[in-house]
């Protein structure tokens, strides 16, 4: 069965007419050994109904796959739905920084399509250990952006046989969605923001009484943390650099909140806040003072404001050493940390809240839940937060 979200606007690479490319919904050949899930992970099993039909269940669903490829990581997830939520199986990331130089340039360099592709290709081997798995998988902003894109997509499908869909913002912006409304509440208002690698999304949202929610107005701004940080480069003083780059975002963000008229929605405490992103999870895990990334600790936390406002300081004054040997960050990722850093305090600027909801979730999950229901698996994201407590595999 074909899947195309009717939201999407997507550019996709031709699959060969009798290869097994993996692309949207492709199913994998098998290997010698089917992979399983691990026996003894945990289960929820709702009150009720049969106990051990359920666990059957769970083990022998179908298996489904989603991969993220972004202007800054690459990203894979396999799981099987499993009673109204799912259960992840396997999981990979890693930094490729597939937009490094796309703002500028215009199209994608040499060296960072060869590290997409090599993490492609973990992804690739890593698939074929899942057979009969069902797999969409998307890429973003810098390939929206970059005019080699259909040169990019033809050495993928020829390199890995995965045939990635270029989606628009607006599903972009719908399938993030789709993963984080889980963690909402009863508030009718709330600001969904992603900071990506080379585009920071921002939903408007009205949430009704019985949970479901509308996307009002999204906005996809041409800002990562990848690109911020490569515009702005040649401001060698620090925080002068921090400050121009959260004032870029502020003011590309009035007209919008000003559009929507979010500050009256604030003064009557009708709005709330999540964050999915790198930069959000990172901060929630320094505020945590966590000894090393937990993401069952960090996934649906609130990290208050005024914490936030710590750990920018905290990460302005922090040495490029210090920041690579911090468990939180890491070296990939601490060069990075200032743009994301402004996008996010900027963001708080418009919607001064006391408190957001942190989601290390995000394109993978949103999905994931478009493909198993599609397949008619009733996955209720507004109680599939109990997939994120299983323990995902680290990536390698």
């Amino acid at each position: 069965m074909k899947h195309v979200s009717p939201h999407s606007n997507s550019h996709r690479a031709e699959r060969p007419a009798s290869g097994a490319a993996m692309g949207e919904h492709a199913v994998l050949d098998a290997p010698d050994k089917p992979g399983m899930p691990k026996p003894g992970t945990a289960v929820h099993i709702p009150e009720g109904g049969n106990k051990a039909s359920r666990i059957v269940d769970c083990i022998t669903a179908p298996l489904y796959a989603a991969i993220d490829l972004g202007s800054s990581n690459c990203r894979l997830l396999v799981a099987r739905p499993c009673n109204d939520g799912f259960k992840v199986i396997d999981a990979f990331s890693r930094v490729v920084r597939l937009g490094e130089g796309v703002r500028e340039k215009g199209y994608l360099c040499e060296a960072a399509m060869e590290r997409a592709i090599d993490a492609l290709r973990v992804c690739s081997k890593k698939l074929r250990r899942h057979p009969g798995a069902r797999l969409r998988a998307v890429a973003t902003e810098a390939l929206r952006t970059a005019n080699n894109r259909d040169e990019f997509l033809k050495r993928v499908l020829d390199e890995t046989g995965i045939a990635l869909d270029i989606i628009n913002p607006d599903e972009e912006s719908r399938l993030a969605l789709q993963a984080c409304s889980a963690l909402l509440d009863d508030r009718p208002y709330a600001v969904v923001f992603d900071i990506g690698g080379g585009s920071t999304e921002i939903c408007w949202i009205k949430v009704d009484q019985t949970g479901k929610t509308q996307c009002i107005e999204t906005l996809s701004m041409p800002c990562g943390v990848l690109c911020l940080t490569e515009r702005y480069a040649s401001v060698e003083e620090r925080r002068e650099r921090f400050e121009a780059m959260r004032t870029e975002i502020r003011q590309r963000l009035e007209e919008f909140a000003k559009r929507n008229c979010c500050t009256d929605m604030l003064d009557d405490d009708k709005v709330q806040m999540v964050g999915t992103s790198g930069t959000v999870t990172t901060f929630c895990g320094i505020a945590l003072g966590l000894e090393r990334y937990e993401r069952h600790k960090v996934d649906g936390s609130d990290l208050r404001f005024d914490d936030a406002e710590r750990v920018t300081e905290l990460l302005l004054r922090m040495e490029s050493d210090k920041r690579k040997g911090h468990p939180c960050i890491g070296n990939q990722r601490a060069e990075l940390m200032d743009a994301g850093a402004a996008i996010f305090a900027a963001i708080r600027d418009i919607w001064p809240l006391a408190t957001l909801k942190v989601a290390d979730r995000g394109l993978r999950e949103g999905i994931l839940v478009d493909l198993m229901r599609a397949d008619g698996h009733a996955i209720d994201p507004c109680d599939a937060r109990r997939h994120t407590v299983s323990h995902i595999p680290a990536s390698s």
